[in-house]
């Protein structure tokens, strides 16, 4: 029967594997078609407000209907995620977000769409946060970093897909709006591989499923055959103690949750403010509908490359420093976006906000399930207690951080 640190020994000293890449594959293009669907109303609101009539008051309605969504998704995945397994919970929030997607096509009001939106944002982030909270406990903790970069990395592909598909489809007609709410949904294509990805073995062992955890292991470890023996002195002993959500907020653990948390309120208020509104101001400052979608279309191929950035910077130098120069580079980005009215200083500036953002956003997504334990599962017995885990060694939660992802 293995202990939650040798289950978490037994899965850093693994090599990236065919069950690794299978894994990273499948929730890149979930991350894909995440990423698009975060963007498909900012895409589609200059449509509406030319064929529906909708207001800048009525988008921002909607809009702020996604983000309350997103942050009820956020604080209820991972709940789901802790309560019915990492696996489960993606295939559920996949299926809530994709099918969602659909059903906005089908909006004509504005509490349609604040329903439809409100749900969609729901499912959206609950996935971020299963799927985050997966990487992090199923990657080796040495290629965790550049792991978790290439899911951003291919998910943020999305975004600029998205968006030249939203470029070539809105001015075909007065309805041609509703086929980009249609390809958001097609990550129900991705359904069947999540289901055959394996169960992260740390949370099945926290759940005291021993067996079960010790199969996961050995399949992980059949796709290794030349592993060495289990560094034993890197496996803590273990203490009993049972794991209470207000354990979040105390201690040196407090002060991590505080710190993520506002971190995480400027990173989503950041993005979301400039990916939202980018093509309905730009409508505003008298660009065309196909301008203001052209030049947000090609700000967010920044997106792709933002991500991988990420991959060489966080497993060398880390995660906190690059995190504070990427904020600072974003800030002087957004400024110089914000003081420009020239296209060309619009998609340069706007490409450099989209870049940094993402970077930061990927290395952020790295770094915040590490500060946690995975035993701070408040659905869980009393068990082990693996207060030590932290660092790019440590074990993770299941955290309650909101979608980015644009993280």
């Amino acid at each position: 029967m293995p202990s939650a640190a040798l289950v978490a020994a037994r899965m850093d000293r693994l090599p990236v594997t065919r069950l690794h890449k299978l894994a990273l594959l499948t929730l890149a293009f979930v991350f894909l078609f995440e990423f698009g669907d975060l963007n498909t109303f900012a895409y589609v609101a200059p449509a509406l407000k030319e064929h529906l009539r909708f207001s800048v008051a009525d988008i921002a309605i909607v809009t702020s209907a996604a983000f309350a969504g997103m942050a009820l998704g956020a604080s209820l995945g991972g709940r789901l995620s802790d309560h019915i397994g990492r696996k489960r919970a993606l295939v559920f929030s996949t299926l809530v977000f994709s099918v969602f997607s659909l059903v906005n096509a089908l909006g004509y009001d504005i509490p349609s769409f604040f329903a439809f939106r409100l749900l969609t944002g729901a499912g959206l982030s609950a996935m971020v946060v299963a799927a985050t909270t997966y990487i992090s406990e199923v990657m080796p903790a040495s290629r965790r970093g550049r792991m978790q970069a290439a899911v951003m990395a291919i998910g943020l592909a999305g975004i600029p897909c998205m968006s030249f598909l939203a470029r070539g489809i809105i001015p075909l007609g007065h309805d041609a709006w509703r086929l980009v709410f249609v390809a958001g949904s097609l990550a129900l294509a991705a359904v069947p591989a999540l289901l055959a990805l394996p169960e992260s073995p740390r949370w099945l062992q926290h759940k005291g499923r021993h067996l079960d955890a010790e199969a996961v292991l050995a399949k992980f470890e059949h796709h290794a055959p030349h592993l060495g023996p289990v560094d034993l002195k890197s496996v803590r002993p273990e203490t009993e103690s049972k794991p209470a959500f207000a354990q979040l907020f105390r201690g040196s653990v407090g002060r991590r949750t505080l710190f993520l948390a506002v971190v995480w309120i400027f990173q989503t208020l950041g993005f979301y403010g400039f990916v939202a509104w980018v093509p309905t101001l730009l409508a505003e400052q008298g660009f065309s509908l196909t301008q203001s979608l052209q030049f947000a279309a090609l700000t967010t191929i920044g997106a792709i490359p933002g991500a991988l950035l990420a991959w060489p910077v966080s497993d060398r130098f880390g995660r906190k420093v690059p995190l504070v120069i990427a904020a600072l580079a974003t800030a002087a980005s957004g400024l110089a976006y914000g003081l420009t009215f020239n296209p060309i200083a619009i998609v340069i500036f706007g490409f450099c906000v989209n870049l940094l953002i993402q970077t930061f956003a990927t290395l952020l997504y790295t770094y915040s399930p590490e500060l946690f334990p995975t035993s701070l599962d408040v659905n869980q017995p009393a068990g082990v207690d693996e207060s030590s885990g932290r660092g790019p060694v440590g074990n993770s939660v299941s955290i309650s951080a909101p979608a980015t992802h644009n993280t």
